[in-house]
Formats: C-alpha cells, sequence, structure tokens
C-alpha cells in the first residue's frame, strides 16, 4: 500500500462524480507471498455488493439503488474498499438519465482500473423487494465442541483420511480475520465443498478459528485456505467461498474453485 491509498486515513467525500478516487492494488503482491504465478490453480470471481448508492434523476430527484460488481479473480488488480465508497459517493449530487447510465459508468471505471471486465448490476427498490436471506448448503461445523487456541493461520491443523473418500459441503459463521492497514476486523461465513480424502471436521474448523489475528485482504485469505486445503487434505475438486460482512456499506464475497462456475450472490443473515 502507498501513500496514495485512502484506507486508514481521514478523507473528503466528494459529491461530484469523481472516477479518479479509485485506487488500484496489484493482486501479485499477496500472491507472489503465497506462491502463486500466472498459472493460477482455481478460476473464480470477487462479488462486492454495495448497499448505499444514490444519485440524482434527470429532475434532480435523488435515486437509490444497490450495486452487485463482479470482478474476475484473474484481473490484475483489484480496488481498495474505501477508495470503492469514496467513488460511489461521488455520485451523489451527480445527474444521471437513468439507472442504465449508472450502471455503464461504474462498469467501465472498473473495468480500466481493475484492467479486466467487470460486470456491474444496478437494482432499484422495485427490483430487490423479493430478496431472502440465504443459508449455506451442506453441514454447519460450529457445534462442534473443540478446544481452540491457534489464531494465526496454521495450516498443520488440517488433516484428511485418505483411505475415506467423500464429496461433501462445509460450513462455519466463524471465520474473522483482520485489515492488514487498519488492524480492523473483518467477519463472515465460509463455504467449503470439496471431493476427496475426508477432512476432519475439527481440525478444519481450528484451522478456520486460526485466522482470527491474520492480517490480509478477504481475496487473499480465501487463496490461502484454497493453497492449505489442496496442500494439505489432497482434494480432488474444490471451492472456497467466503461472504464477508459489509463495512462501509460494502460487503466482499471471495469465490475461488478449481470444478464450479461462478456462484449465486447469497443474501446471508447477517448481511
Amino acid at each position: 500500500m502507498t501513500e496514495a491509498s485512502p484506507l486508514g486515513r481521514q478523507s473528503t467525500y466528494l459529491e461530484q462524480y469523481s472516477p479518479g478516487l479509485l485506487y488500484a492494488i496489484a493482486r501479485t503482491g499477496n500472491r507472489e507471498a503465497l506462491g502463486l504465478d500466472d498459472e493460477l490453480p482455481f478460476h473464480g470471481i470477487d462479488i462486492w455488493n454495495a448497499w448505499e448508492l444514490t444519485w440524482l434523476d434527470g429532475n434532480g430527484l435523488p435515486q437509490v439503488g444497490t450495486a452487485e460488481i463482479r470482478v474476475p479473480a484473474s484481473s490484475p488488480n483489484i480496488i481498495e474498499s474505501k477508495s470503492l465508497k469514496l467513488y460511489l459517493n461521488s455520485f451523489a449530487m451527480t445527474s444521471c438519465a437513468s439507472p442504465g447510465d449508472v450502471t455503464e459508468m461504474i462498469e467501465q471505471d472498473l473495468s480500466d482500473a481493475v484492467d479486466a471486465d467487470v460486470a456491474v448490476q444496478v437494482q432499484q427498490p422495485s427490483e430487490t423487494d423479493a430478496s431472502i436471506v440465504s443459508r449455506l448448503p451442506g453441514e454447519s461445523l460450529d457445534d462442534l465442541k473443540t478446544a481452540c487456541n491457534a489464531y494465526e493461520v496454521d495450516a498443520g491443523l488440517l488433516k484428511a483420511d485418505a483411505d475415506d473418500v467423500v464429496a461433501e459441503s462445509l460450513h462455519s459463521h466463524l471465520l474473522r480475520s483482520l485489515c492488514p492497514v487498519t488492524g480492523q476486523p473483518d467477519t463472515g461465513s465460509l463455504l467449503i465443498s470439496y471431493t476427496g480424502p475426508r477432512i476432519d471436521p475439527a481440525g478444519l474448523l481450528r484451522y478456520i478459528v486460526s485466522y482470527r489475528q491474520h492480517q490480509d485482504f478477504h481475496e487473499a485469505c480465501v487463496e490461502r485456505m484454497f493453497l492449505d486445503i489442496m496442500d494439505r487434505c489432497k482434494a480432488q475438486k474444490l471451492t472456497i467461498y467466503a461472504r464477508y460482512q459489509r463495512r462501509g456499506g460494502i460487503d466482499i464475497n471471495p469465490f475461488r474453485s478449481n470444478y464450479e462456475d461462478d456462484p449465486p450472490n447469497l443474501r446471508l443473515w447477517r448481511q
């Protein structure tokens, strides 16, 4: 992170369209630390939901909506979250003829910033009335009675039974990590779907809990999990999907898989 990043700094909230507020961060730094190169062992997407989008119509009447933003995991860059918040806020006193115009502007600006095609969908209240709270599939790990004492990432907690090959989905709502810049907590839910040697559920839960004091961005945490489980548990097929709670009116939901297509944009109980 350089001095140009607004994260962790006091910022002025501009209210006229300002694409220059977007601050891109290269994925290479975190991926090199994980031993990753251009040949990624997964594909995926980062789904960002922005809940505080507002602009003016042609008559000066305020409009409100939400924006679903899908950034491919193959993009060279991600957008620093506070800069996205500041950028979206800059629409507040900006006149736009239609929600379609807002969508096109956001889509183009984000695509330019991450250097890849970003998909954006802006929805107004009438389009979201039927939204429901979803549940993650599979068995919950959270009722396991297991002792935890590791709160910095420990892949050694992961174990699997090579003699028992299964296909299953497991989830937990106990995911917590820390922002690497501000130290603020990021909490969320995690889905692990896999085919391969049966993963020890207690060890998996302790591994998830071991992120509790780990400082990293959402995307890097999920990619580390993918690599650790592939390495330690020898999964043949693996999907990791994190649904983080919102901060600053935005929630970030990274999805990484070596066999599944892009996921539905579920809204969970804390989102």
